[in-house]
């Protein structure tokens, strides 16, 4: 009776290793999809090359994702949420963050070089666009959810004004980043990540000039 439940638990035990190993091995399948699909693409970075780079074979793709649509919508929600995680890493530090700080974040050479640890938007938004309804549902709830972080950062404005605003440099961030990492130009790169970030801080600034 002893032997029998020594092996019950022995089994017991394997099974919840090999659970945790699987679910760590996942998790590190993910981190590599959601790095480097912002790097390379959606379509530029393969099966083939995530499985070799985890360290895996092809066929152990299909222990943890019914199809590369799983695991598409599992990177590029891994991706998600970076402002949030700014966010609470600068609370934690008693920093507060602000929204001049997160454009300057956001706008920064670091960043530009980076896309691979960055914004999934600027990154990945047209392929996304092409992307399954999942992956979609998921990017649309964190749009979603960018957007009331922002508008938590424009105190003093009306609901409906802080909105627009919130809109405005989103829609602005994403596509200045998009395309100052798609010329070649390193002066007029950096320019435009540089006047959209001061346009943005400083709306008023434009007119101030005429």
């Amino acid at each position: 009776m002893i032997l029998l439940w020594s092996q019950i638990i022995l089994e017991e035990v394997h099974m919840g290793y090999s659970k945790a190993q699987k679910e760590k091995t996942h998790k590190r399948i993910v981190a590599i999809a959601s790095k480097r699909f912002r790097e390379k693409g959606l379509a530029g970075f393969g099966i083939a090359e995530l499985m070799k780079e985890a360290g895996l074979t092809v066929g152990g793709f299909y222990k943890h994702f019914d199809s590369r649509d799983d695991l598409v919508a599992e990177a590029v929600s891994s991706a998600f949420g970076v402002w949030q995680r700014q966010k609470e890493a600068a609370e934690s530090g008693g920093q507060p963050l602000s929204f001049a700080k997160l454009i300057d974040d956001y706008m920064s050479d670091a960043h530009r070089k980076n896309p691979g640890t960055g914004c999934a938007f600027s990154a990945l938004a047209p392929e996304i666009a092409r992307s399954d309804k999942r992956t979609r549902a998921l990017t649309s709830e964190q749009v979603r959810k960018d957007l009331e972080l922002l508008i938590g950062l424009l105190p003093g404005e009306d609901k409906r004004a802080a909105r627009s605003r919130a809109i405005l440099t989103f829609s602005a961030l994403v596509g200045a980043m998009a395309l100052a990492r798609a010329i070649s130009d390193e002066a007029l790169s950096r320019e435009i990540l540089n006047t959209v970030g001061d346009l943005l801080k400083n709306p008023a600034s434009e007119h101030s000039r005429e």
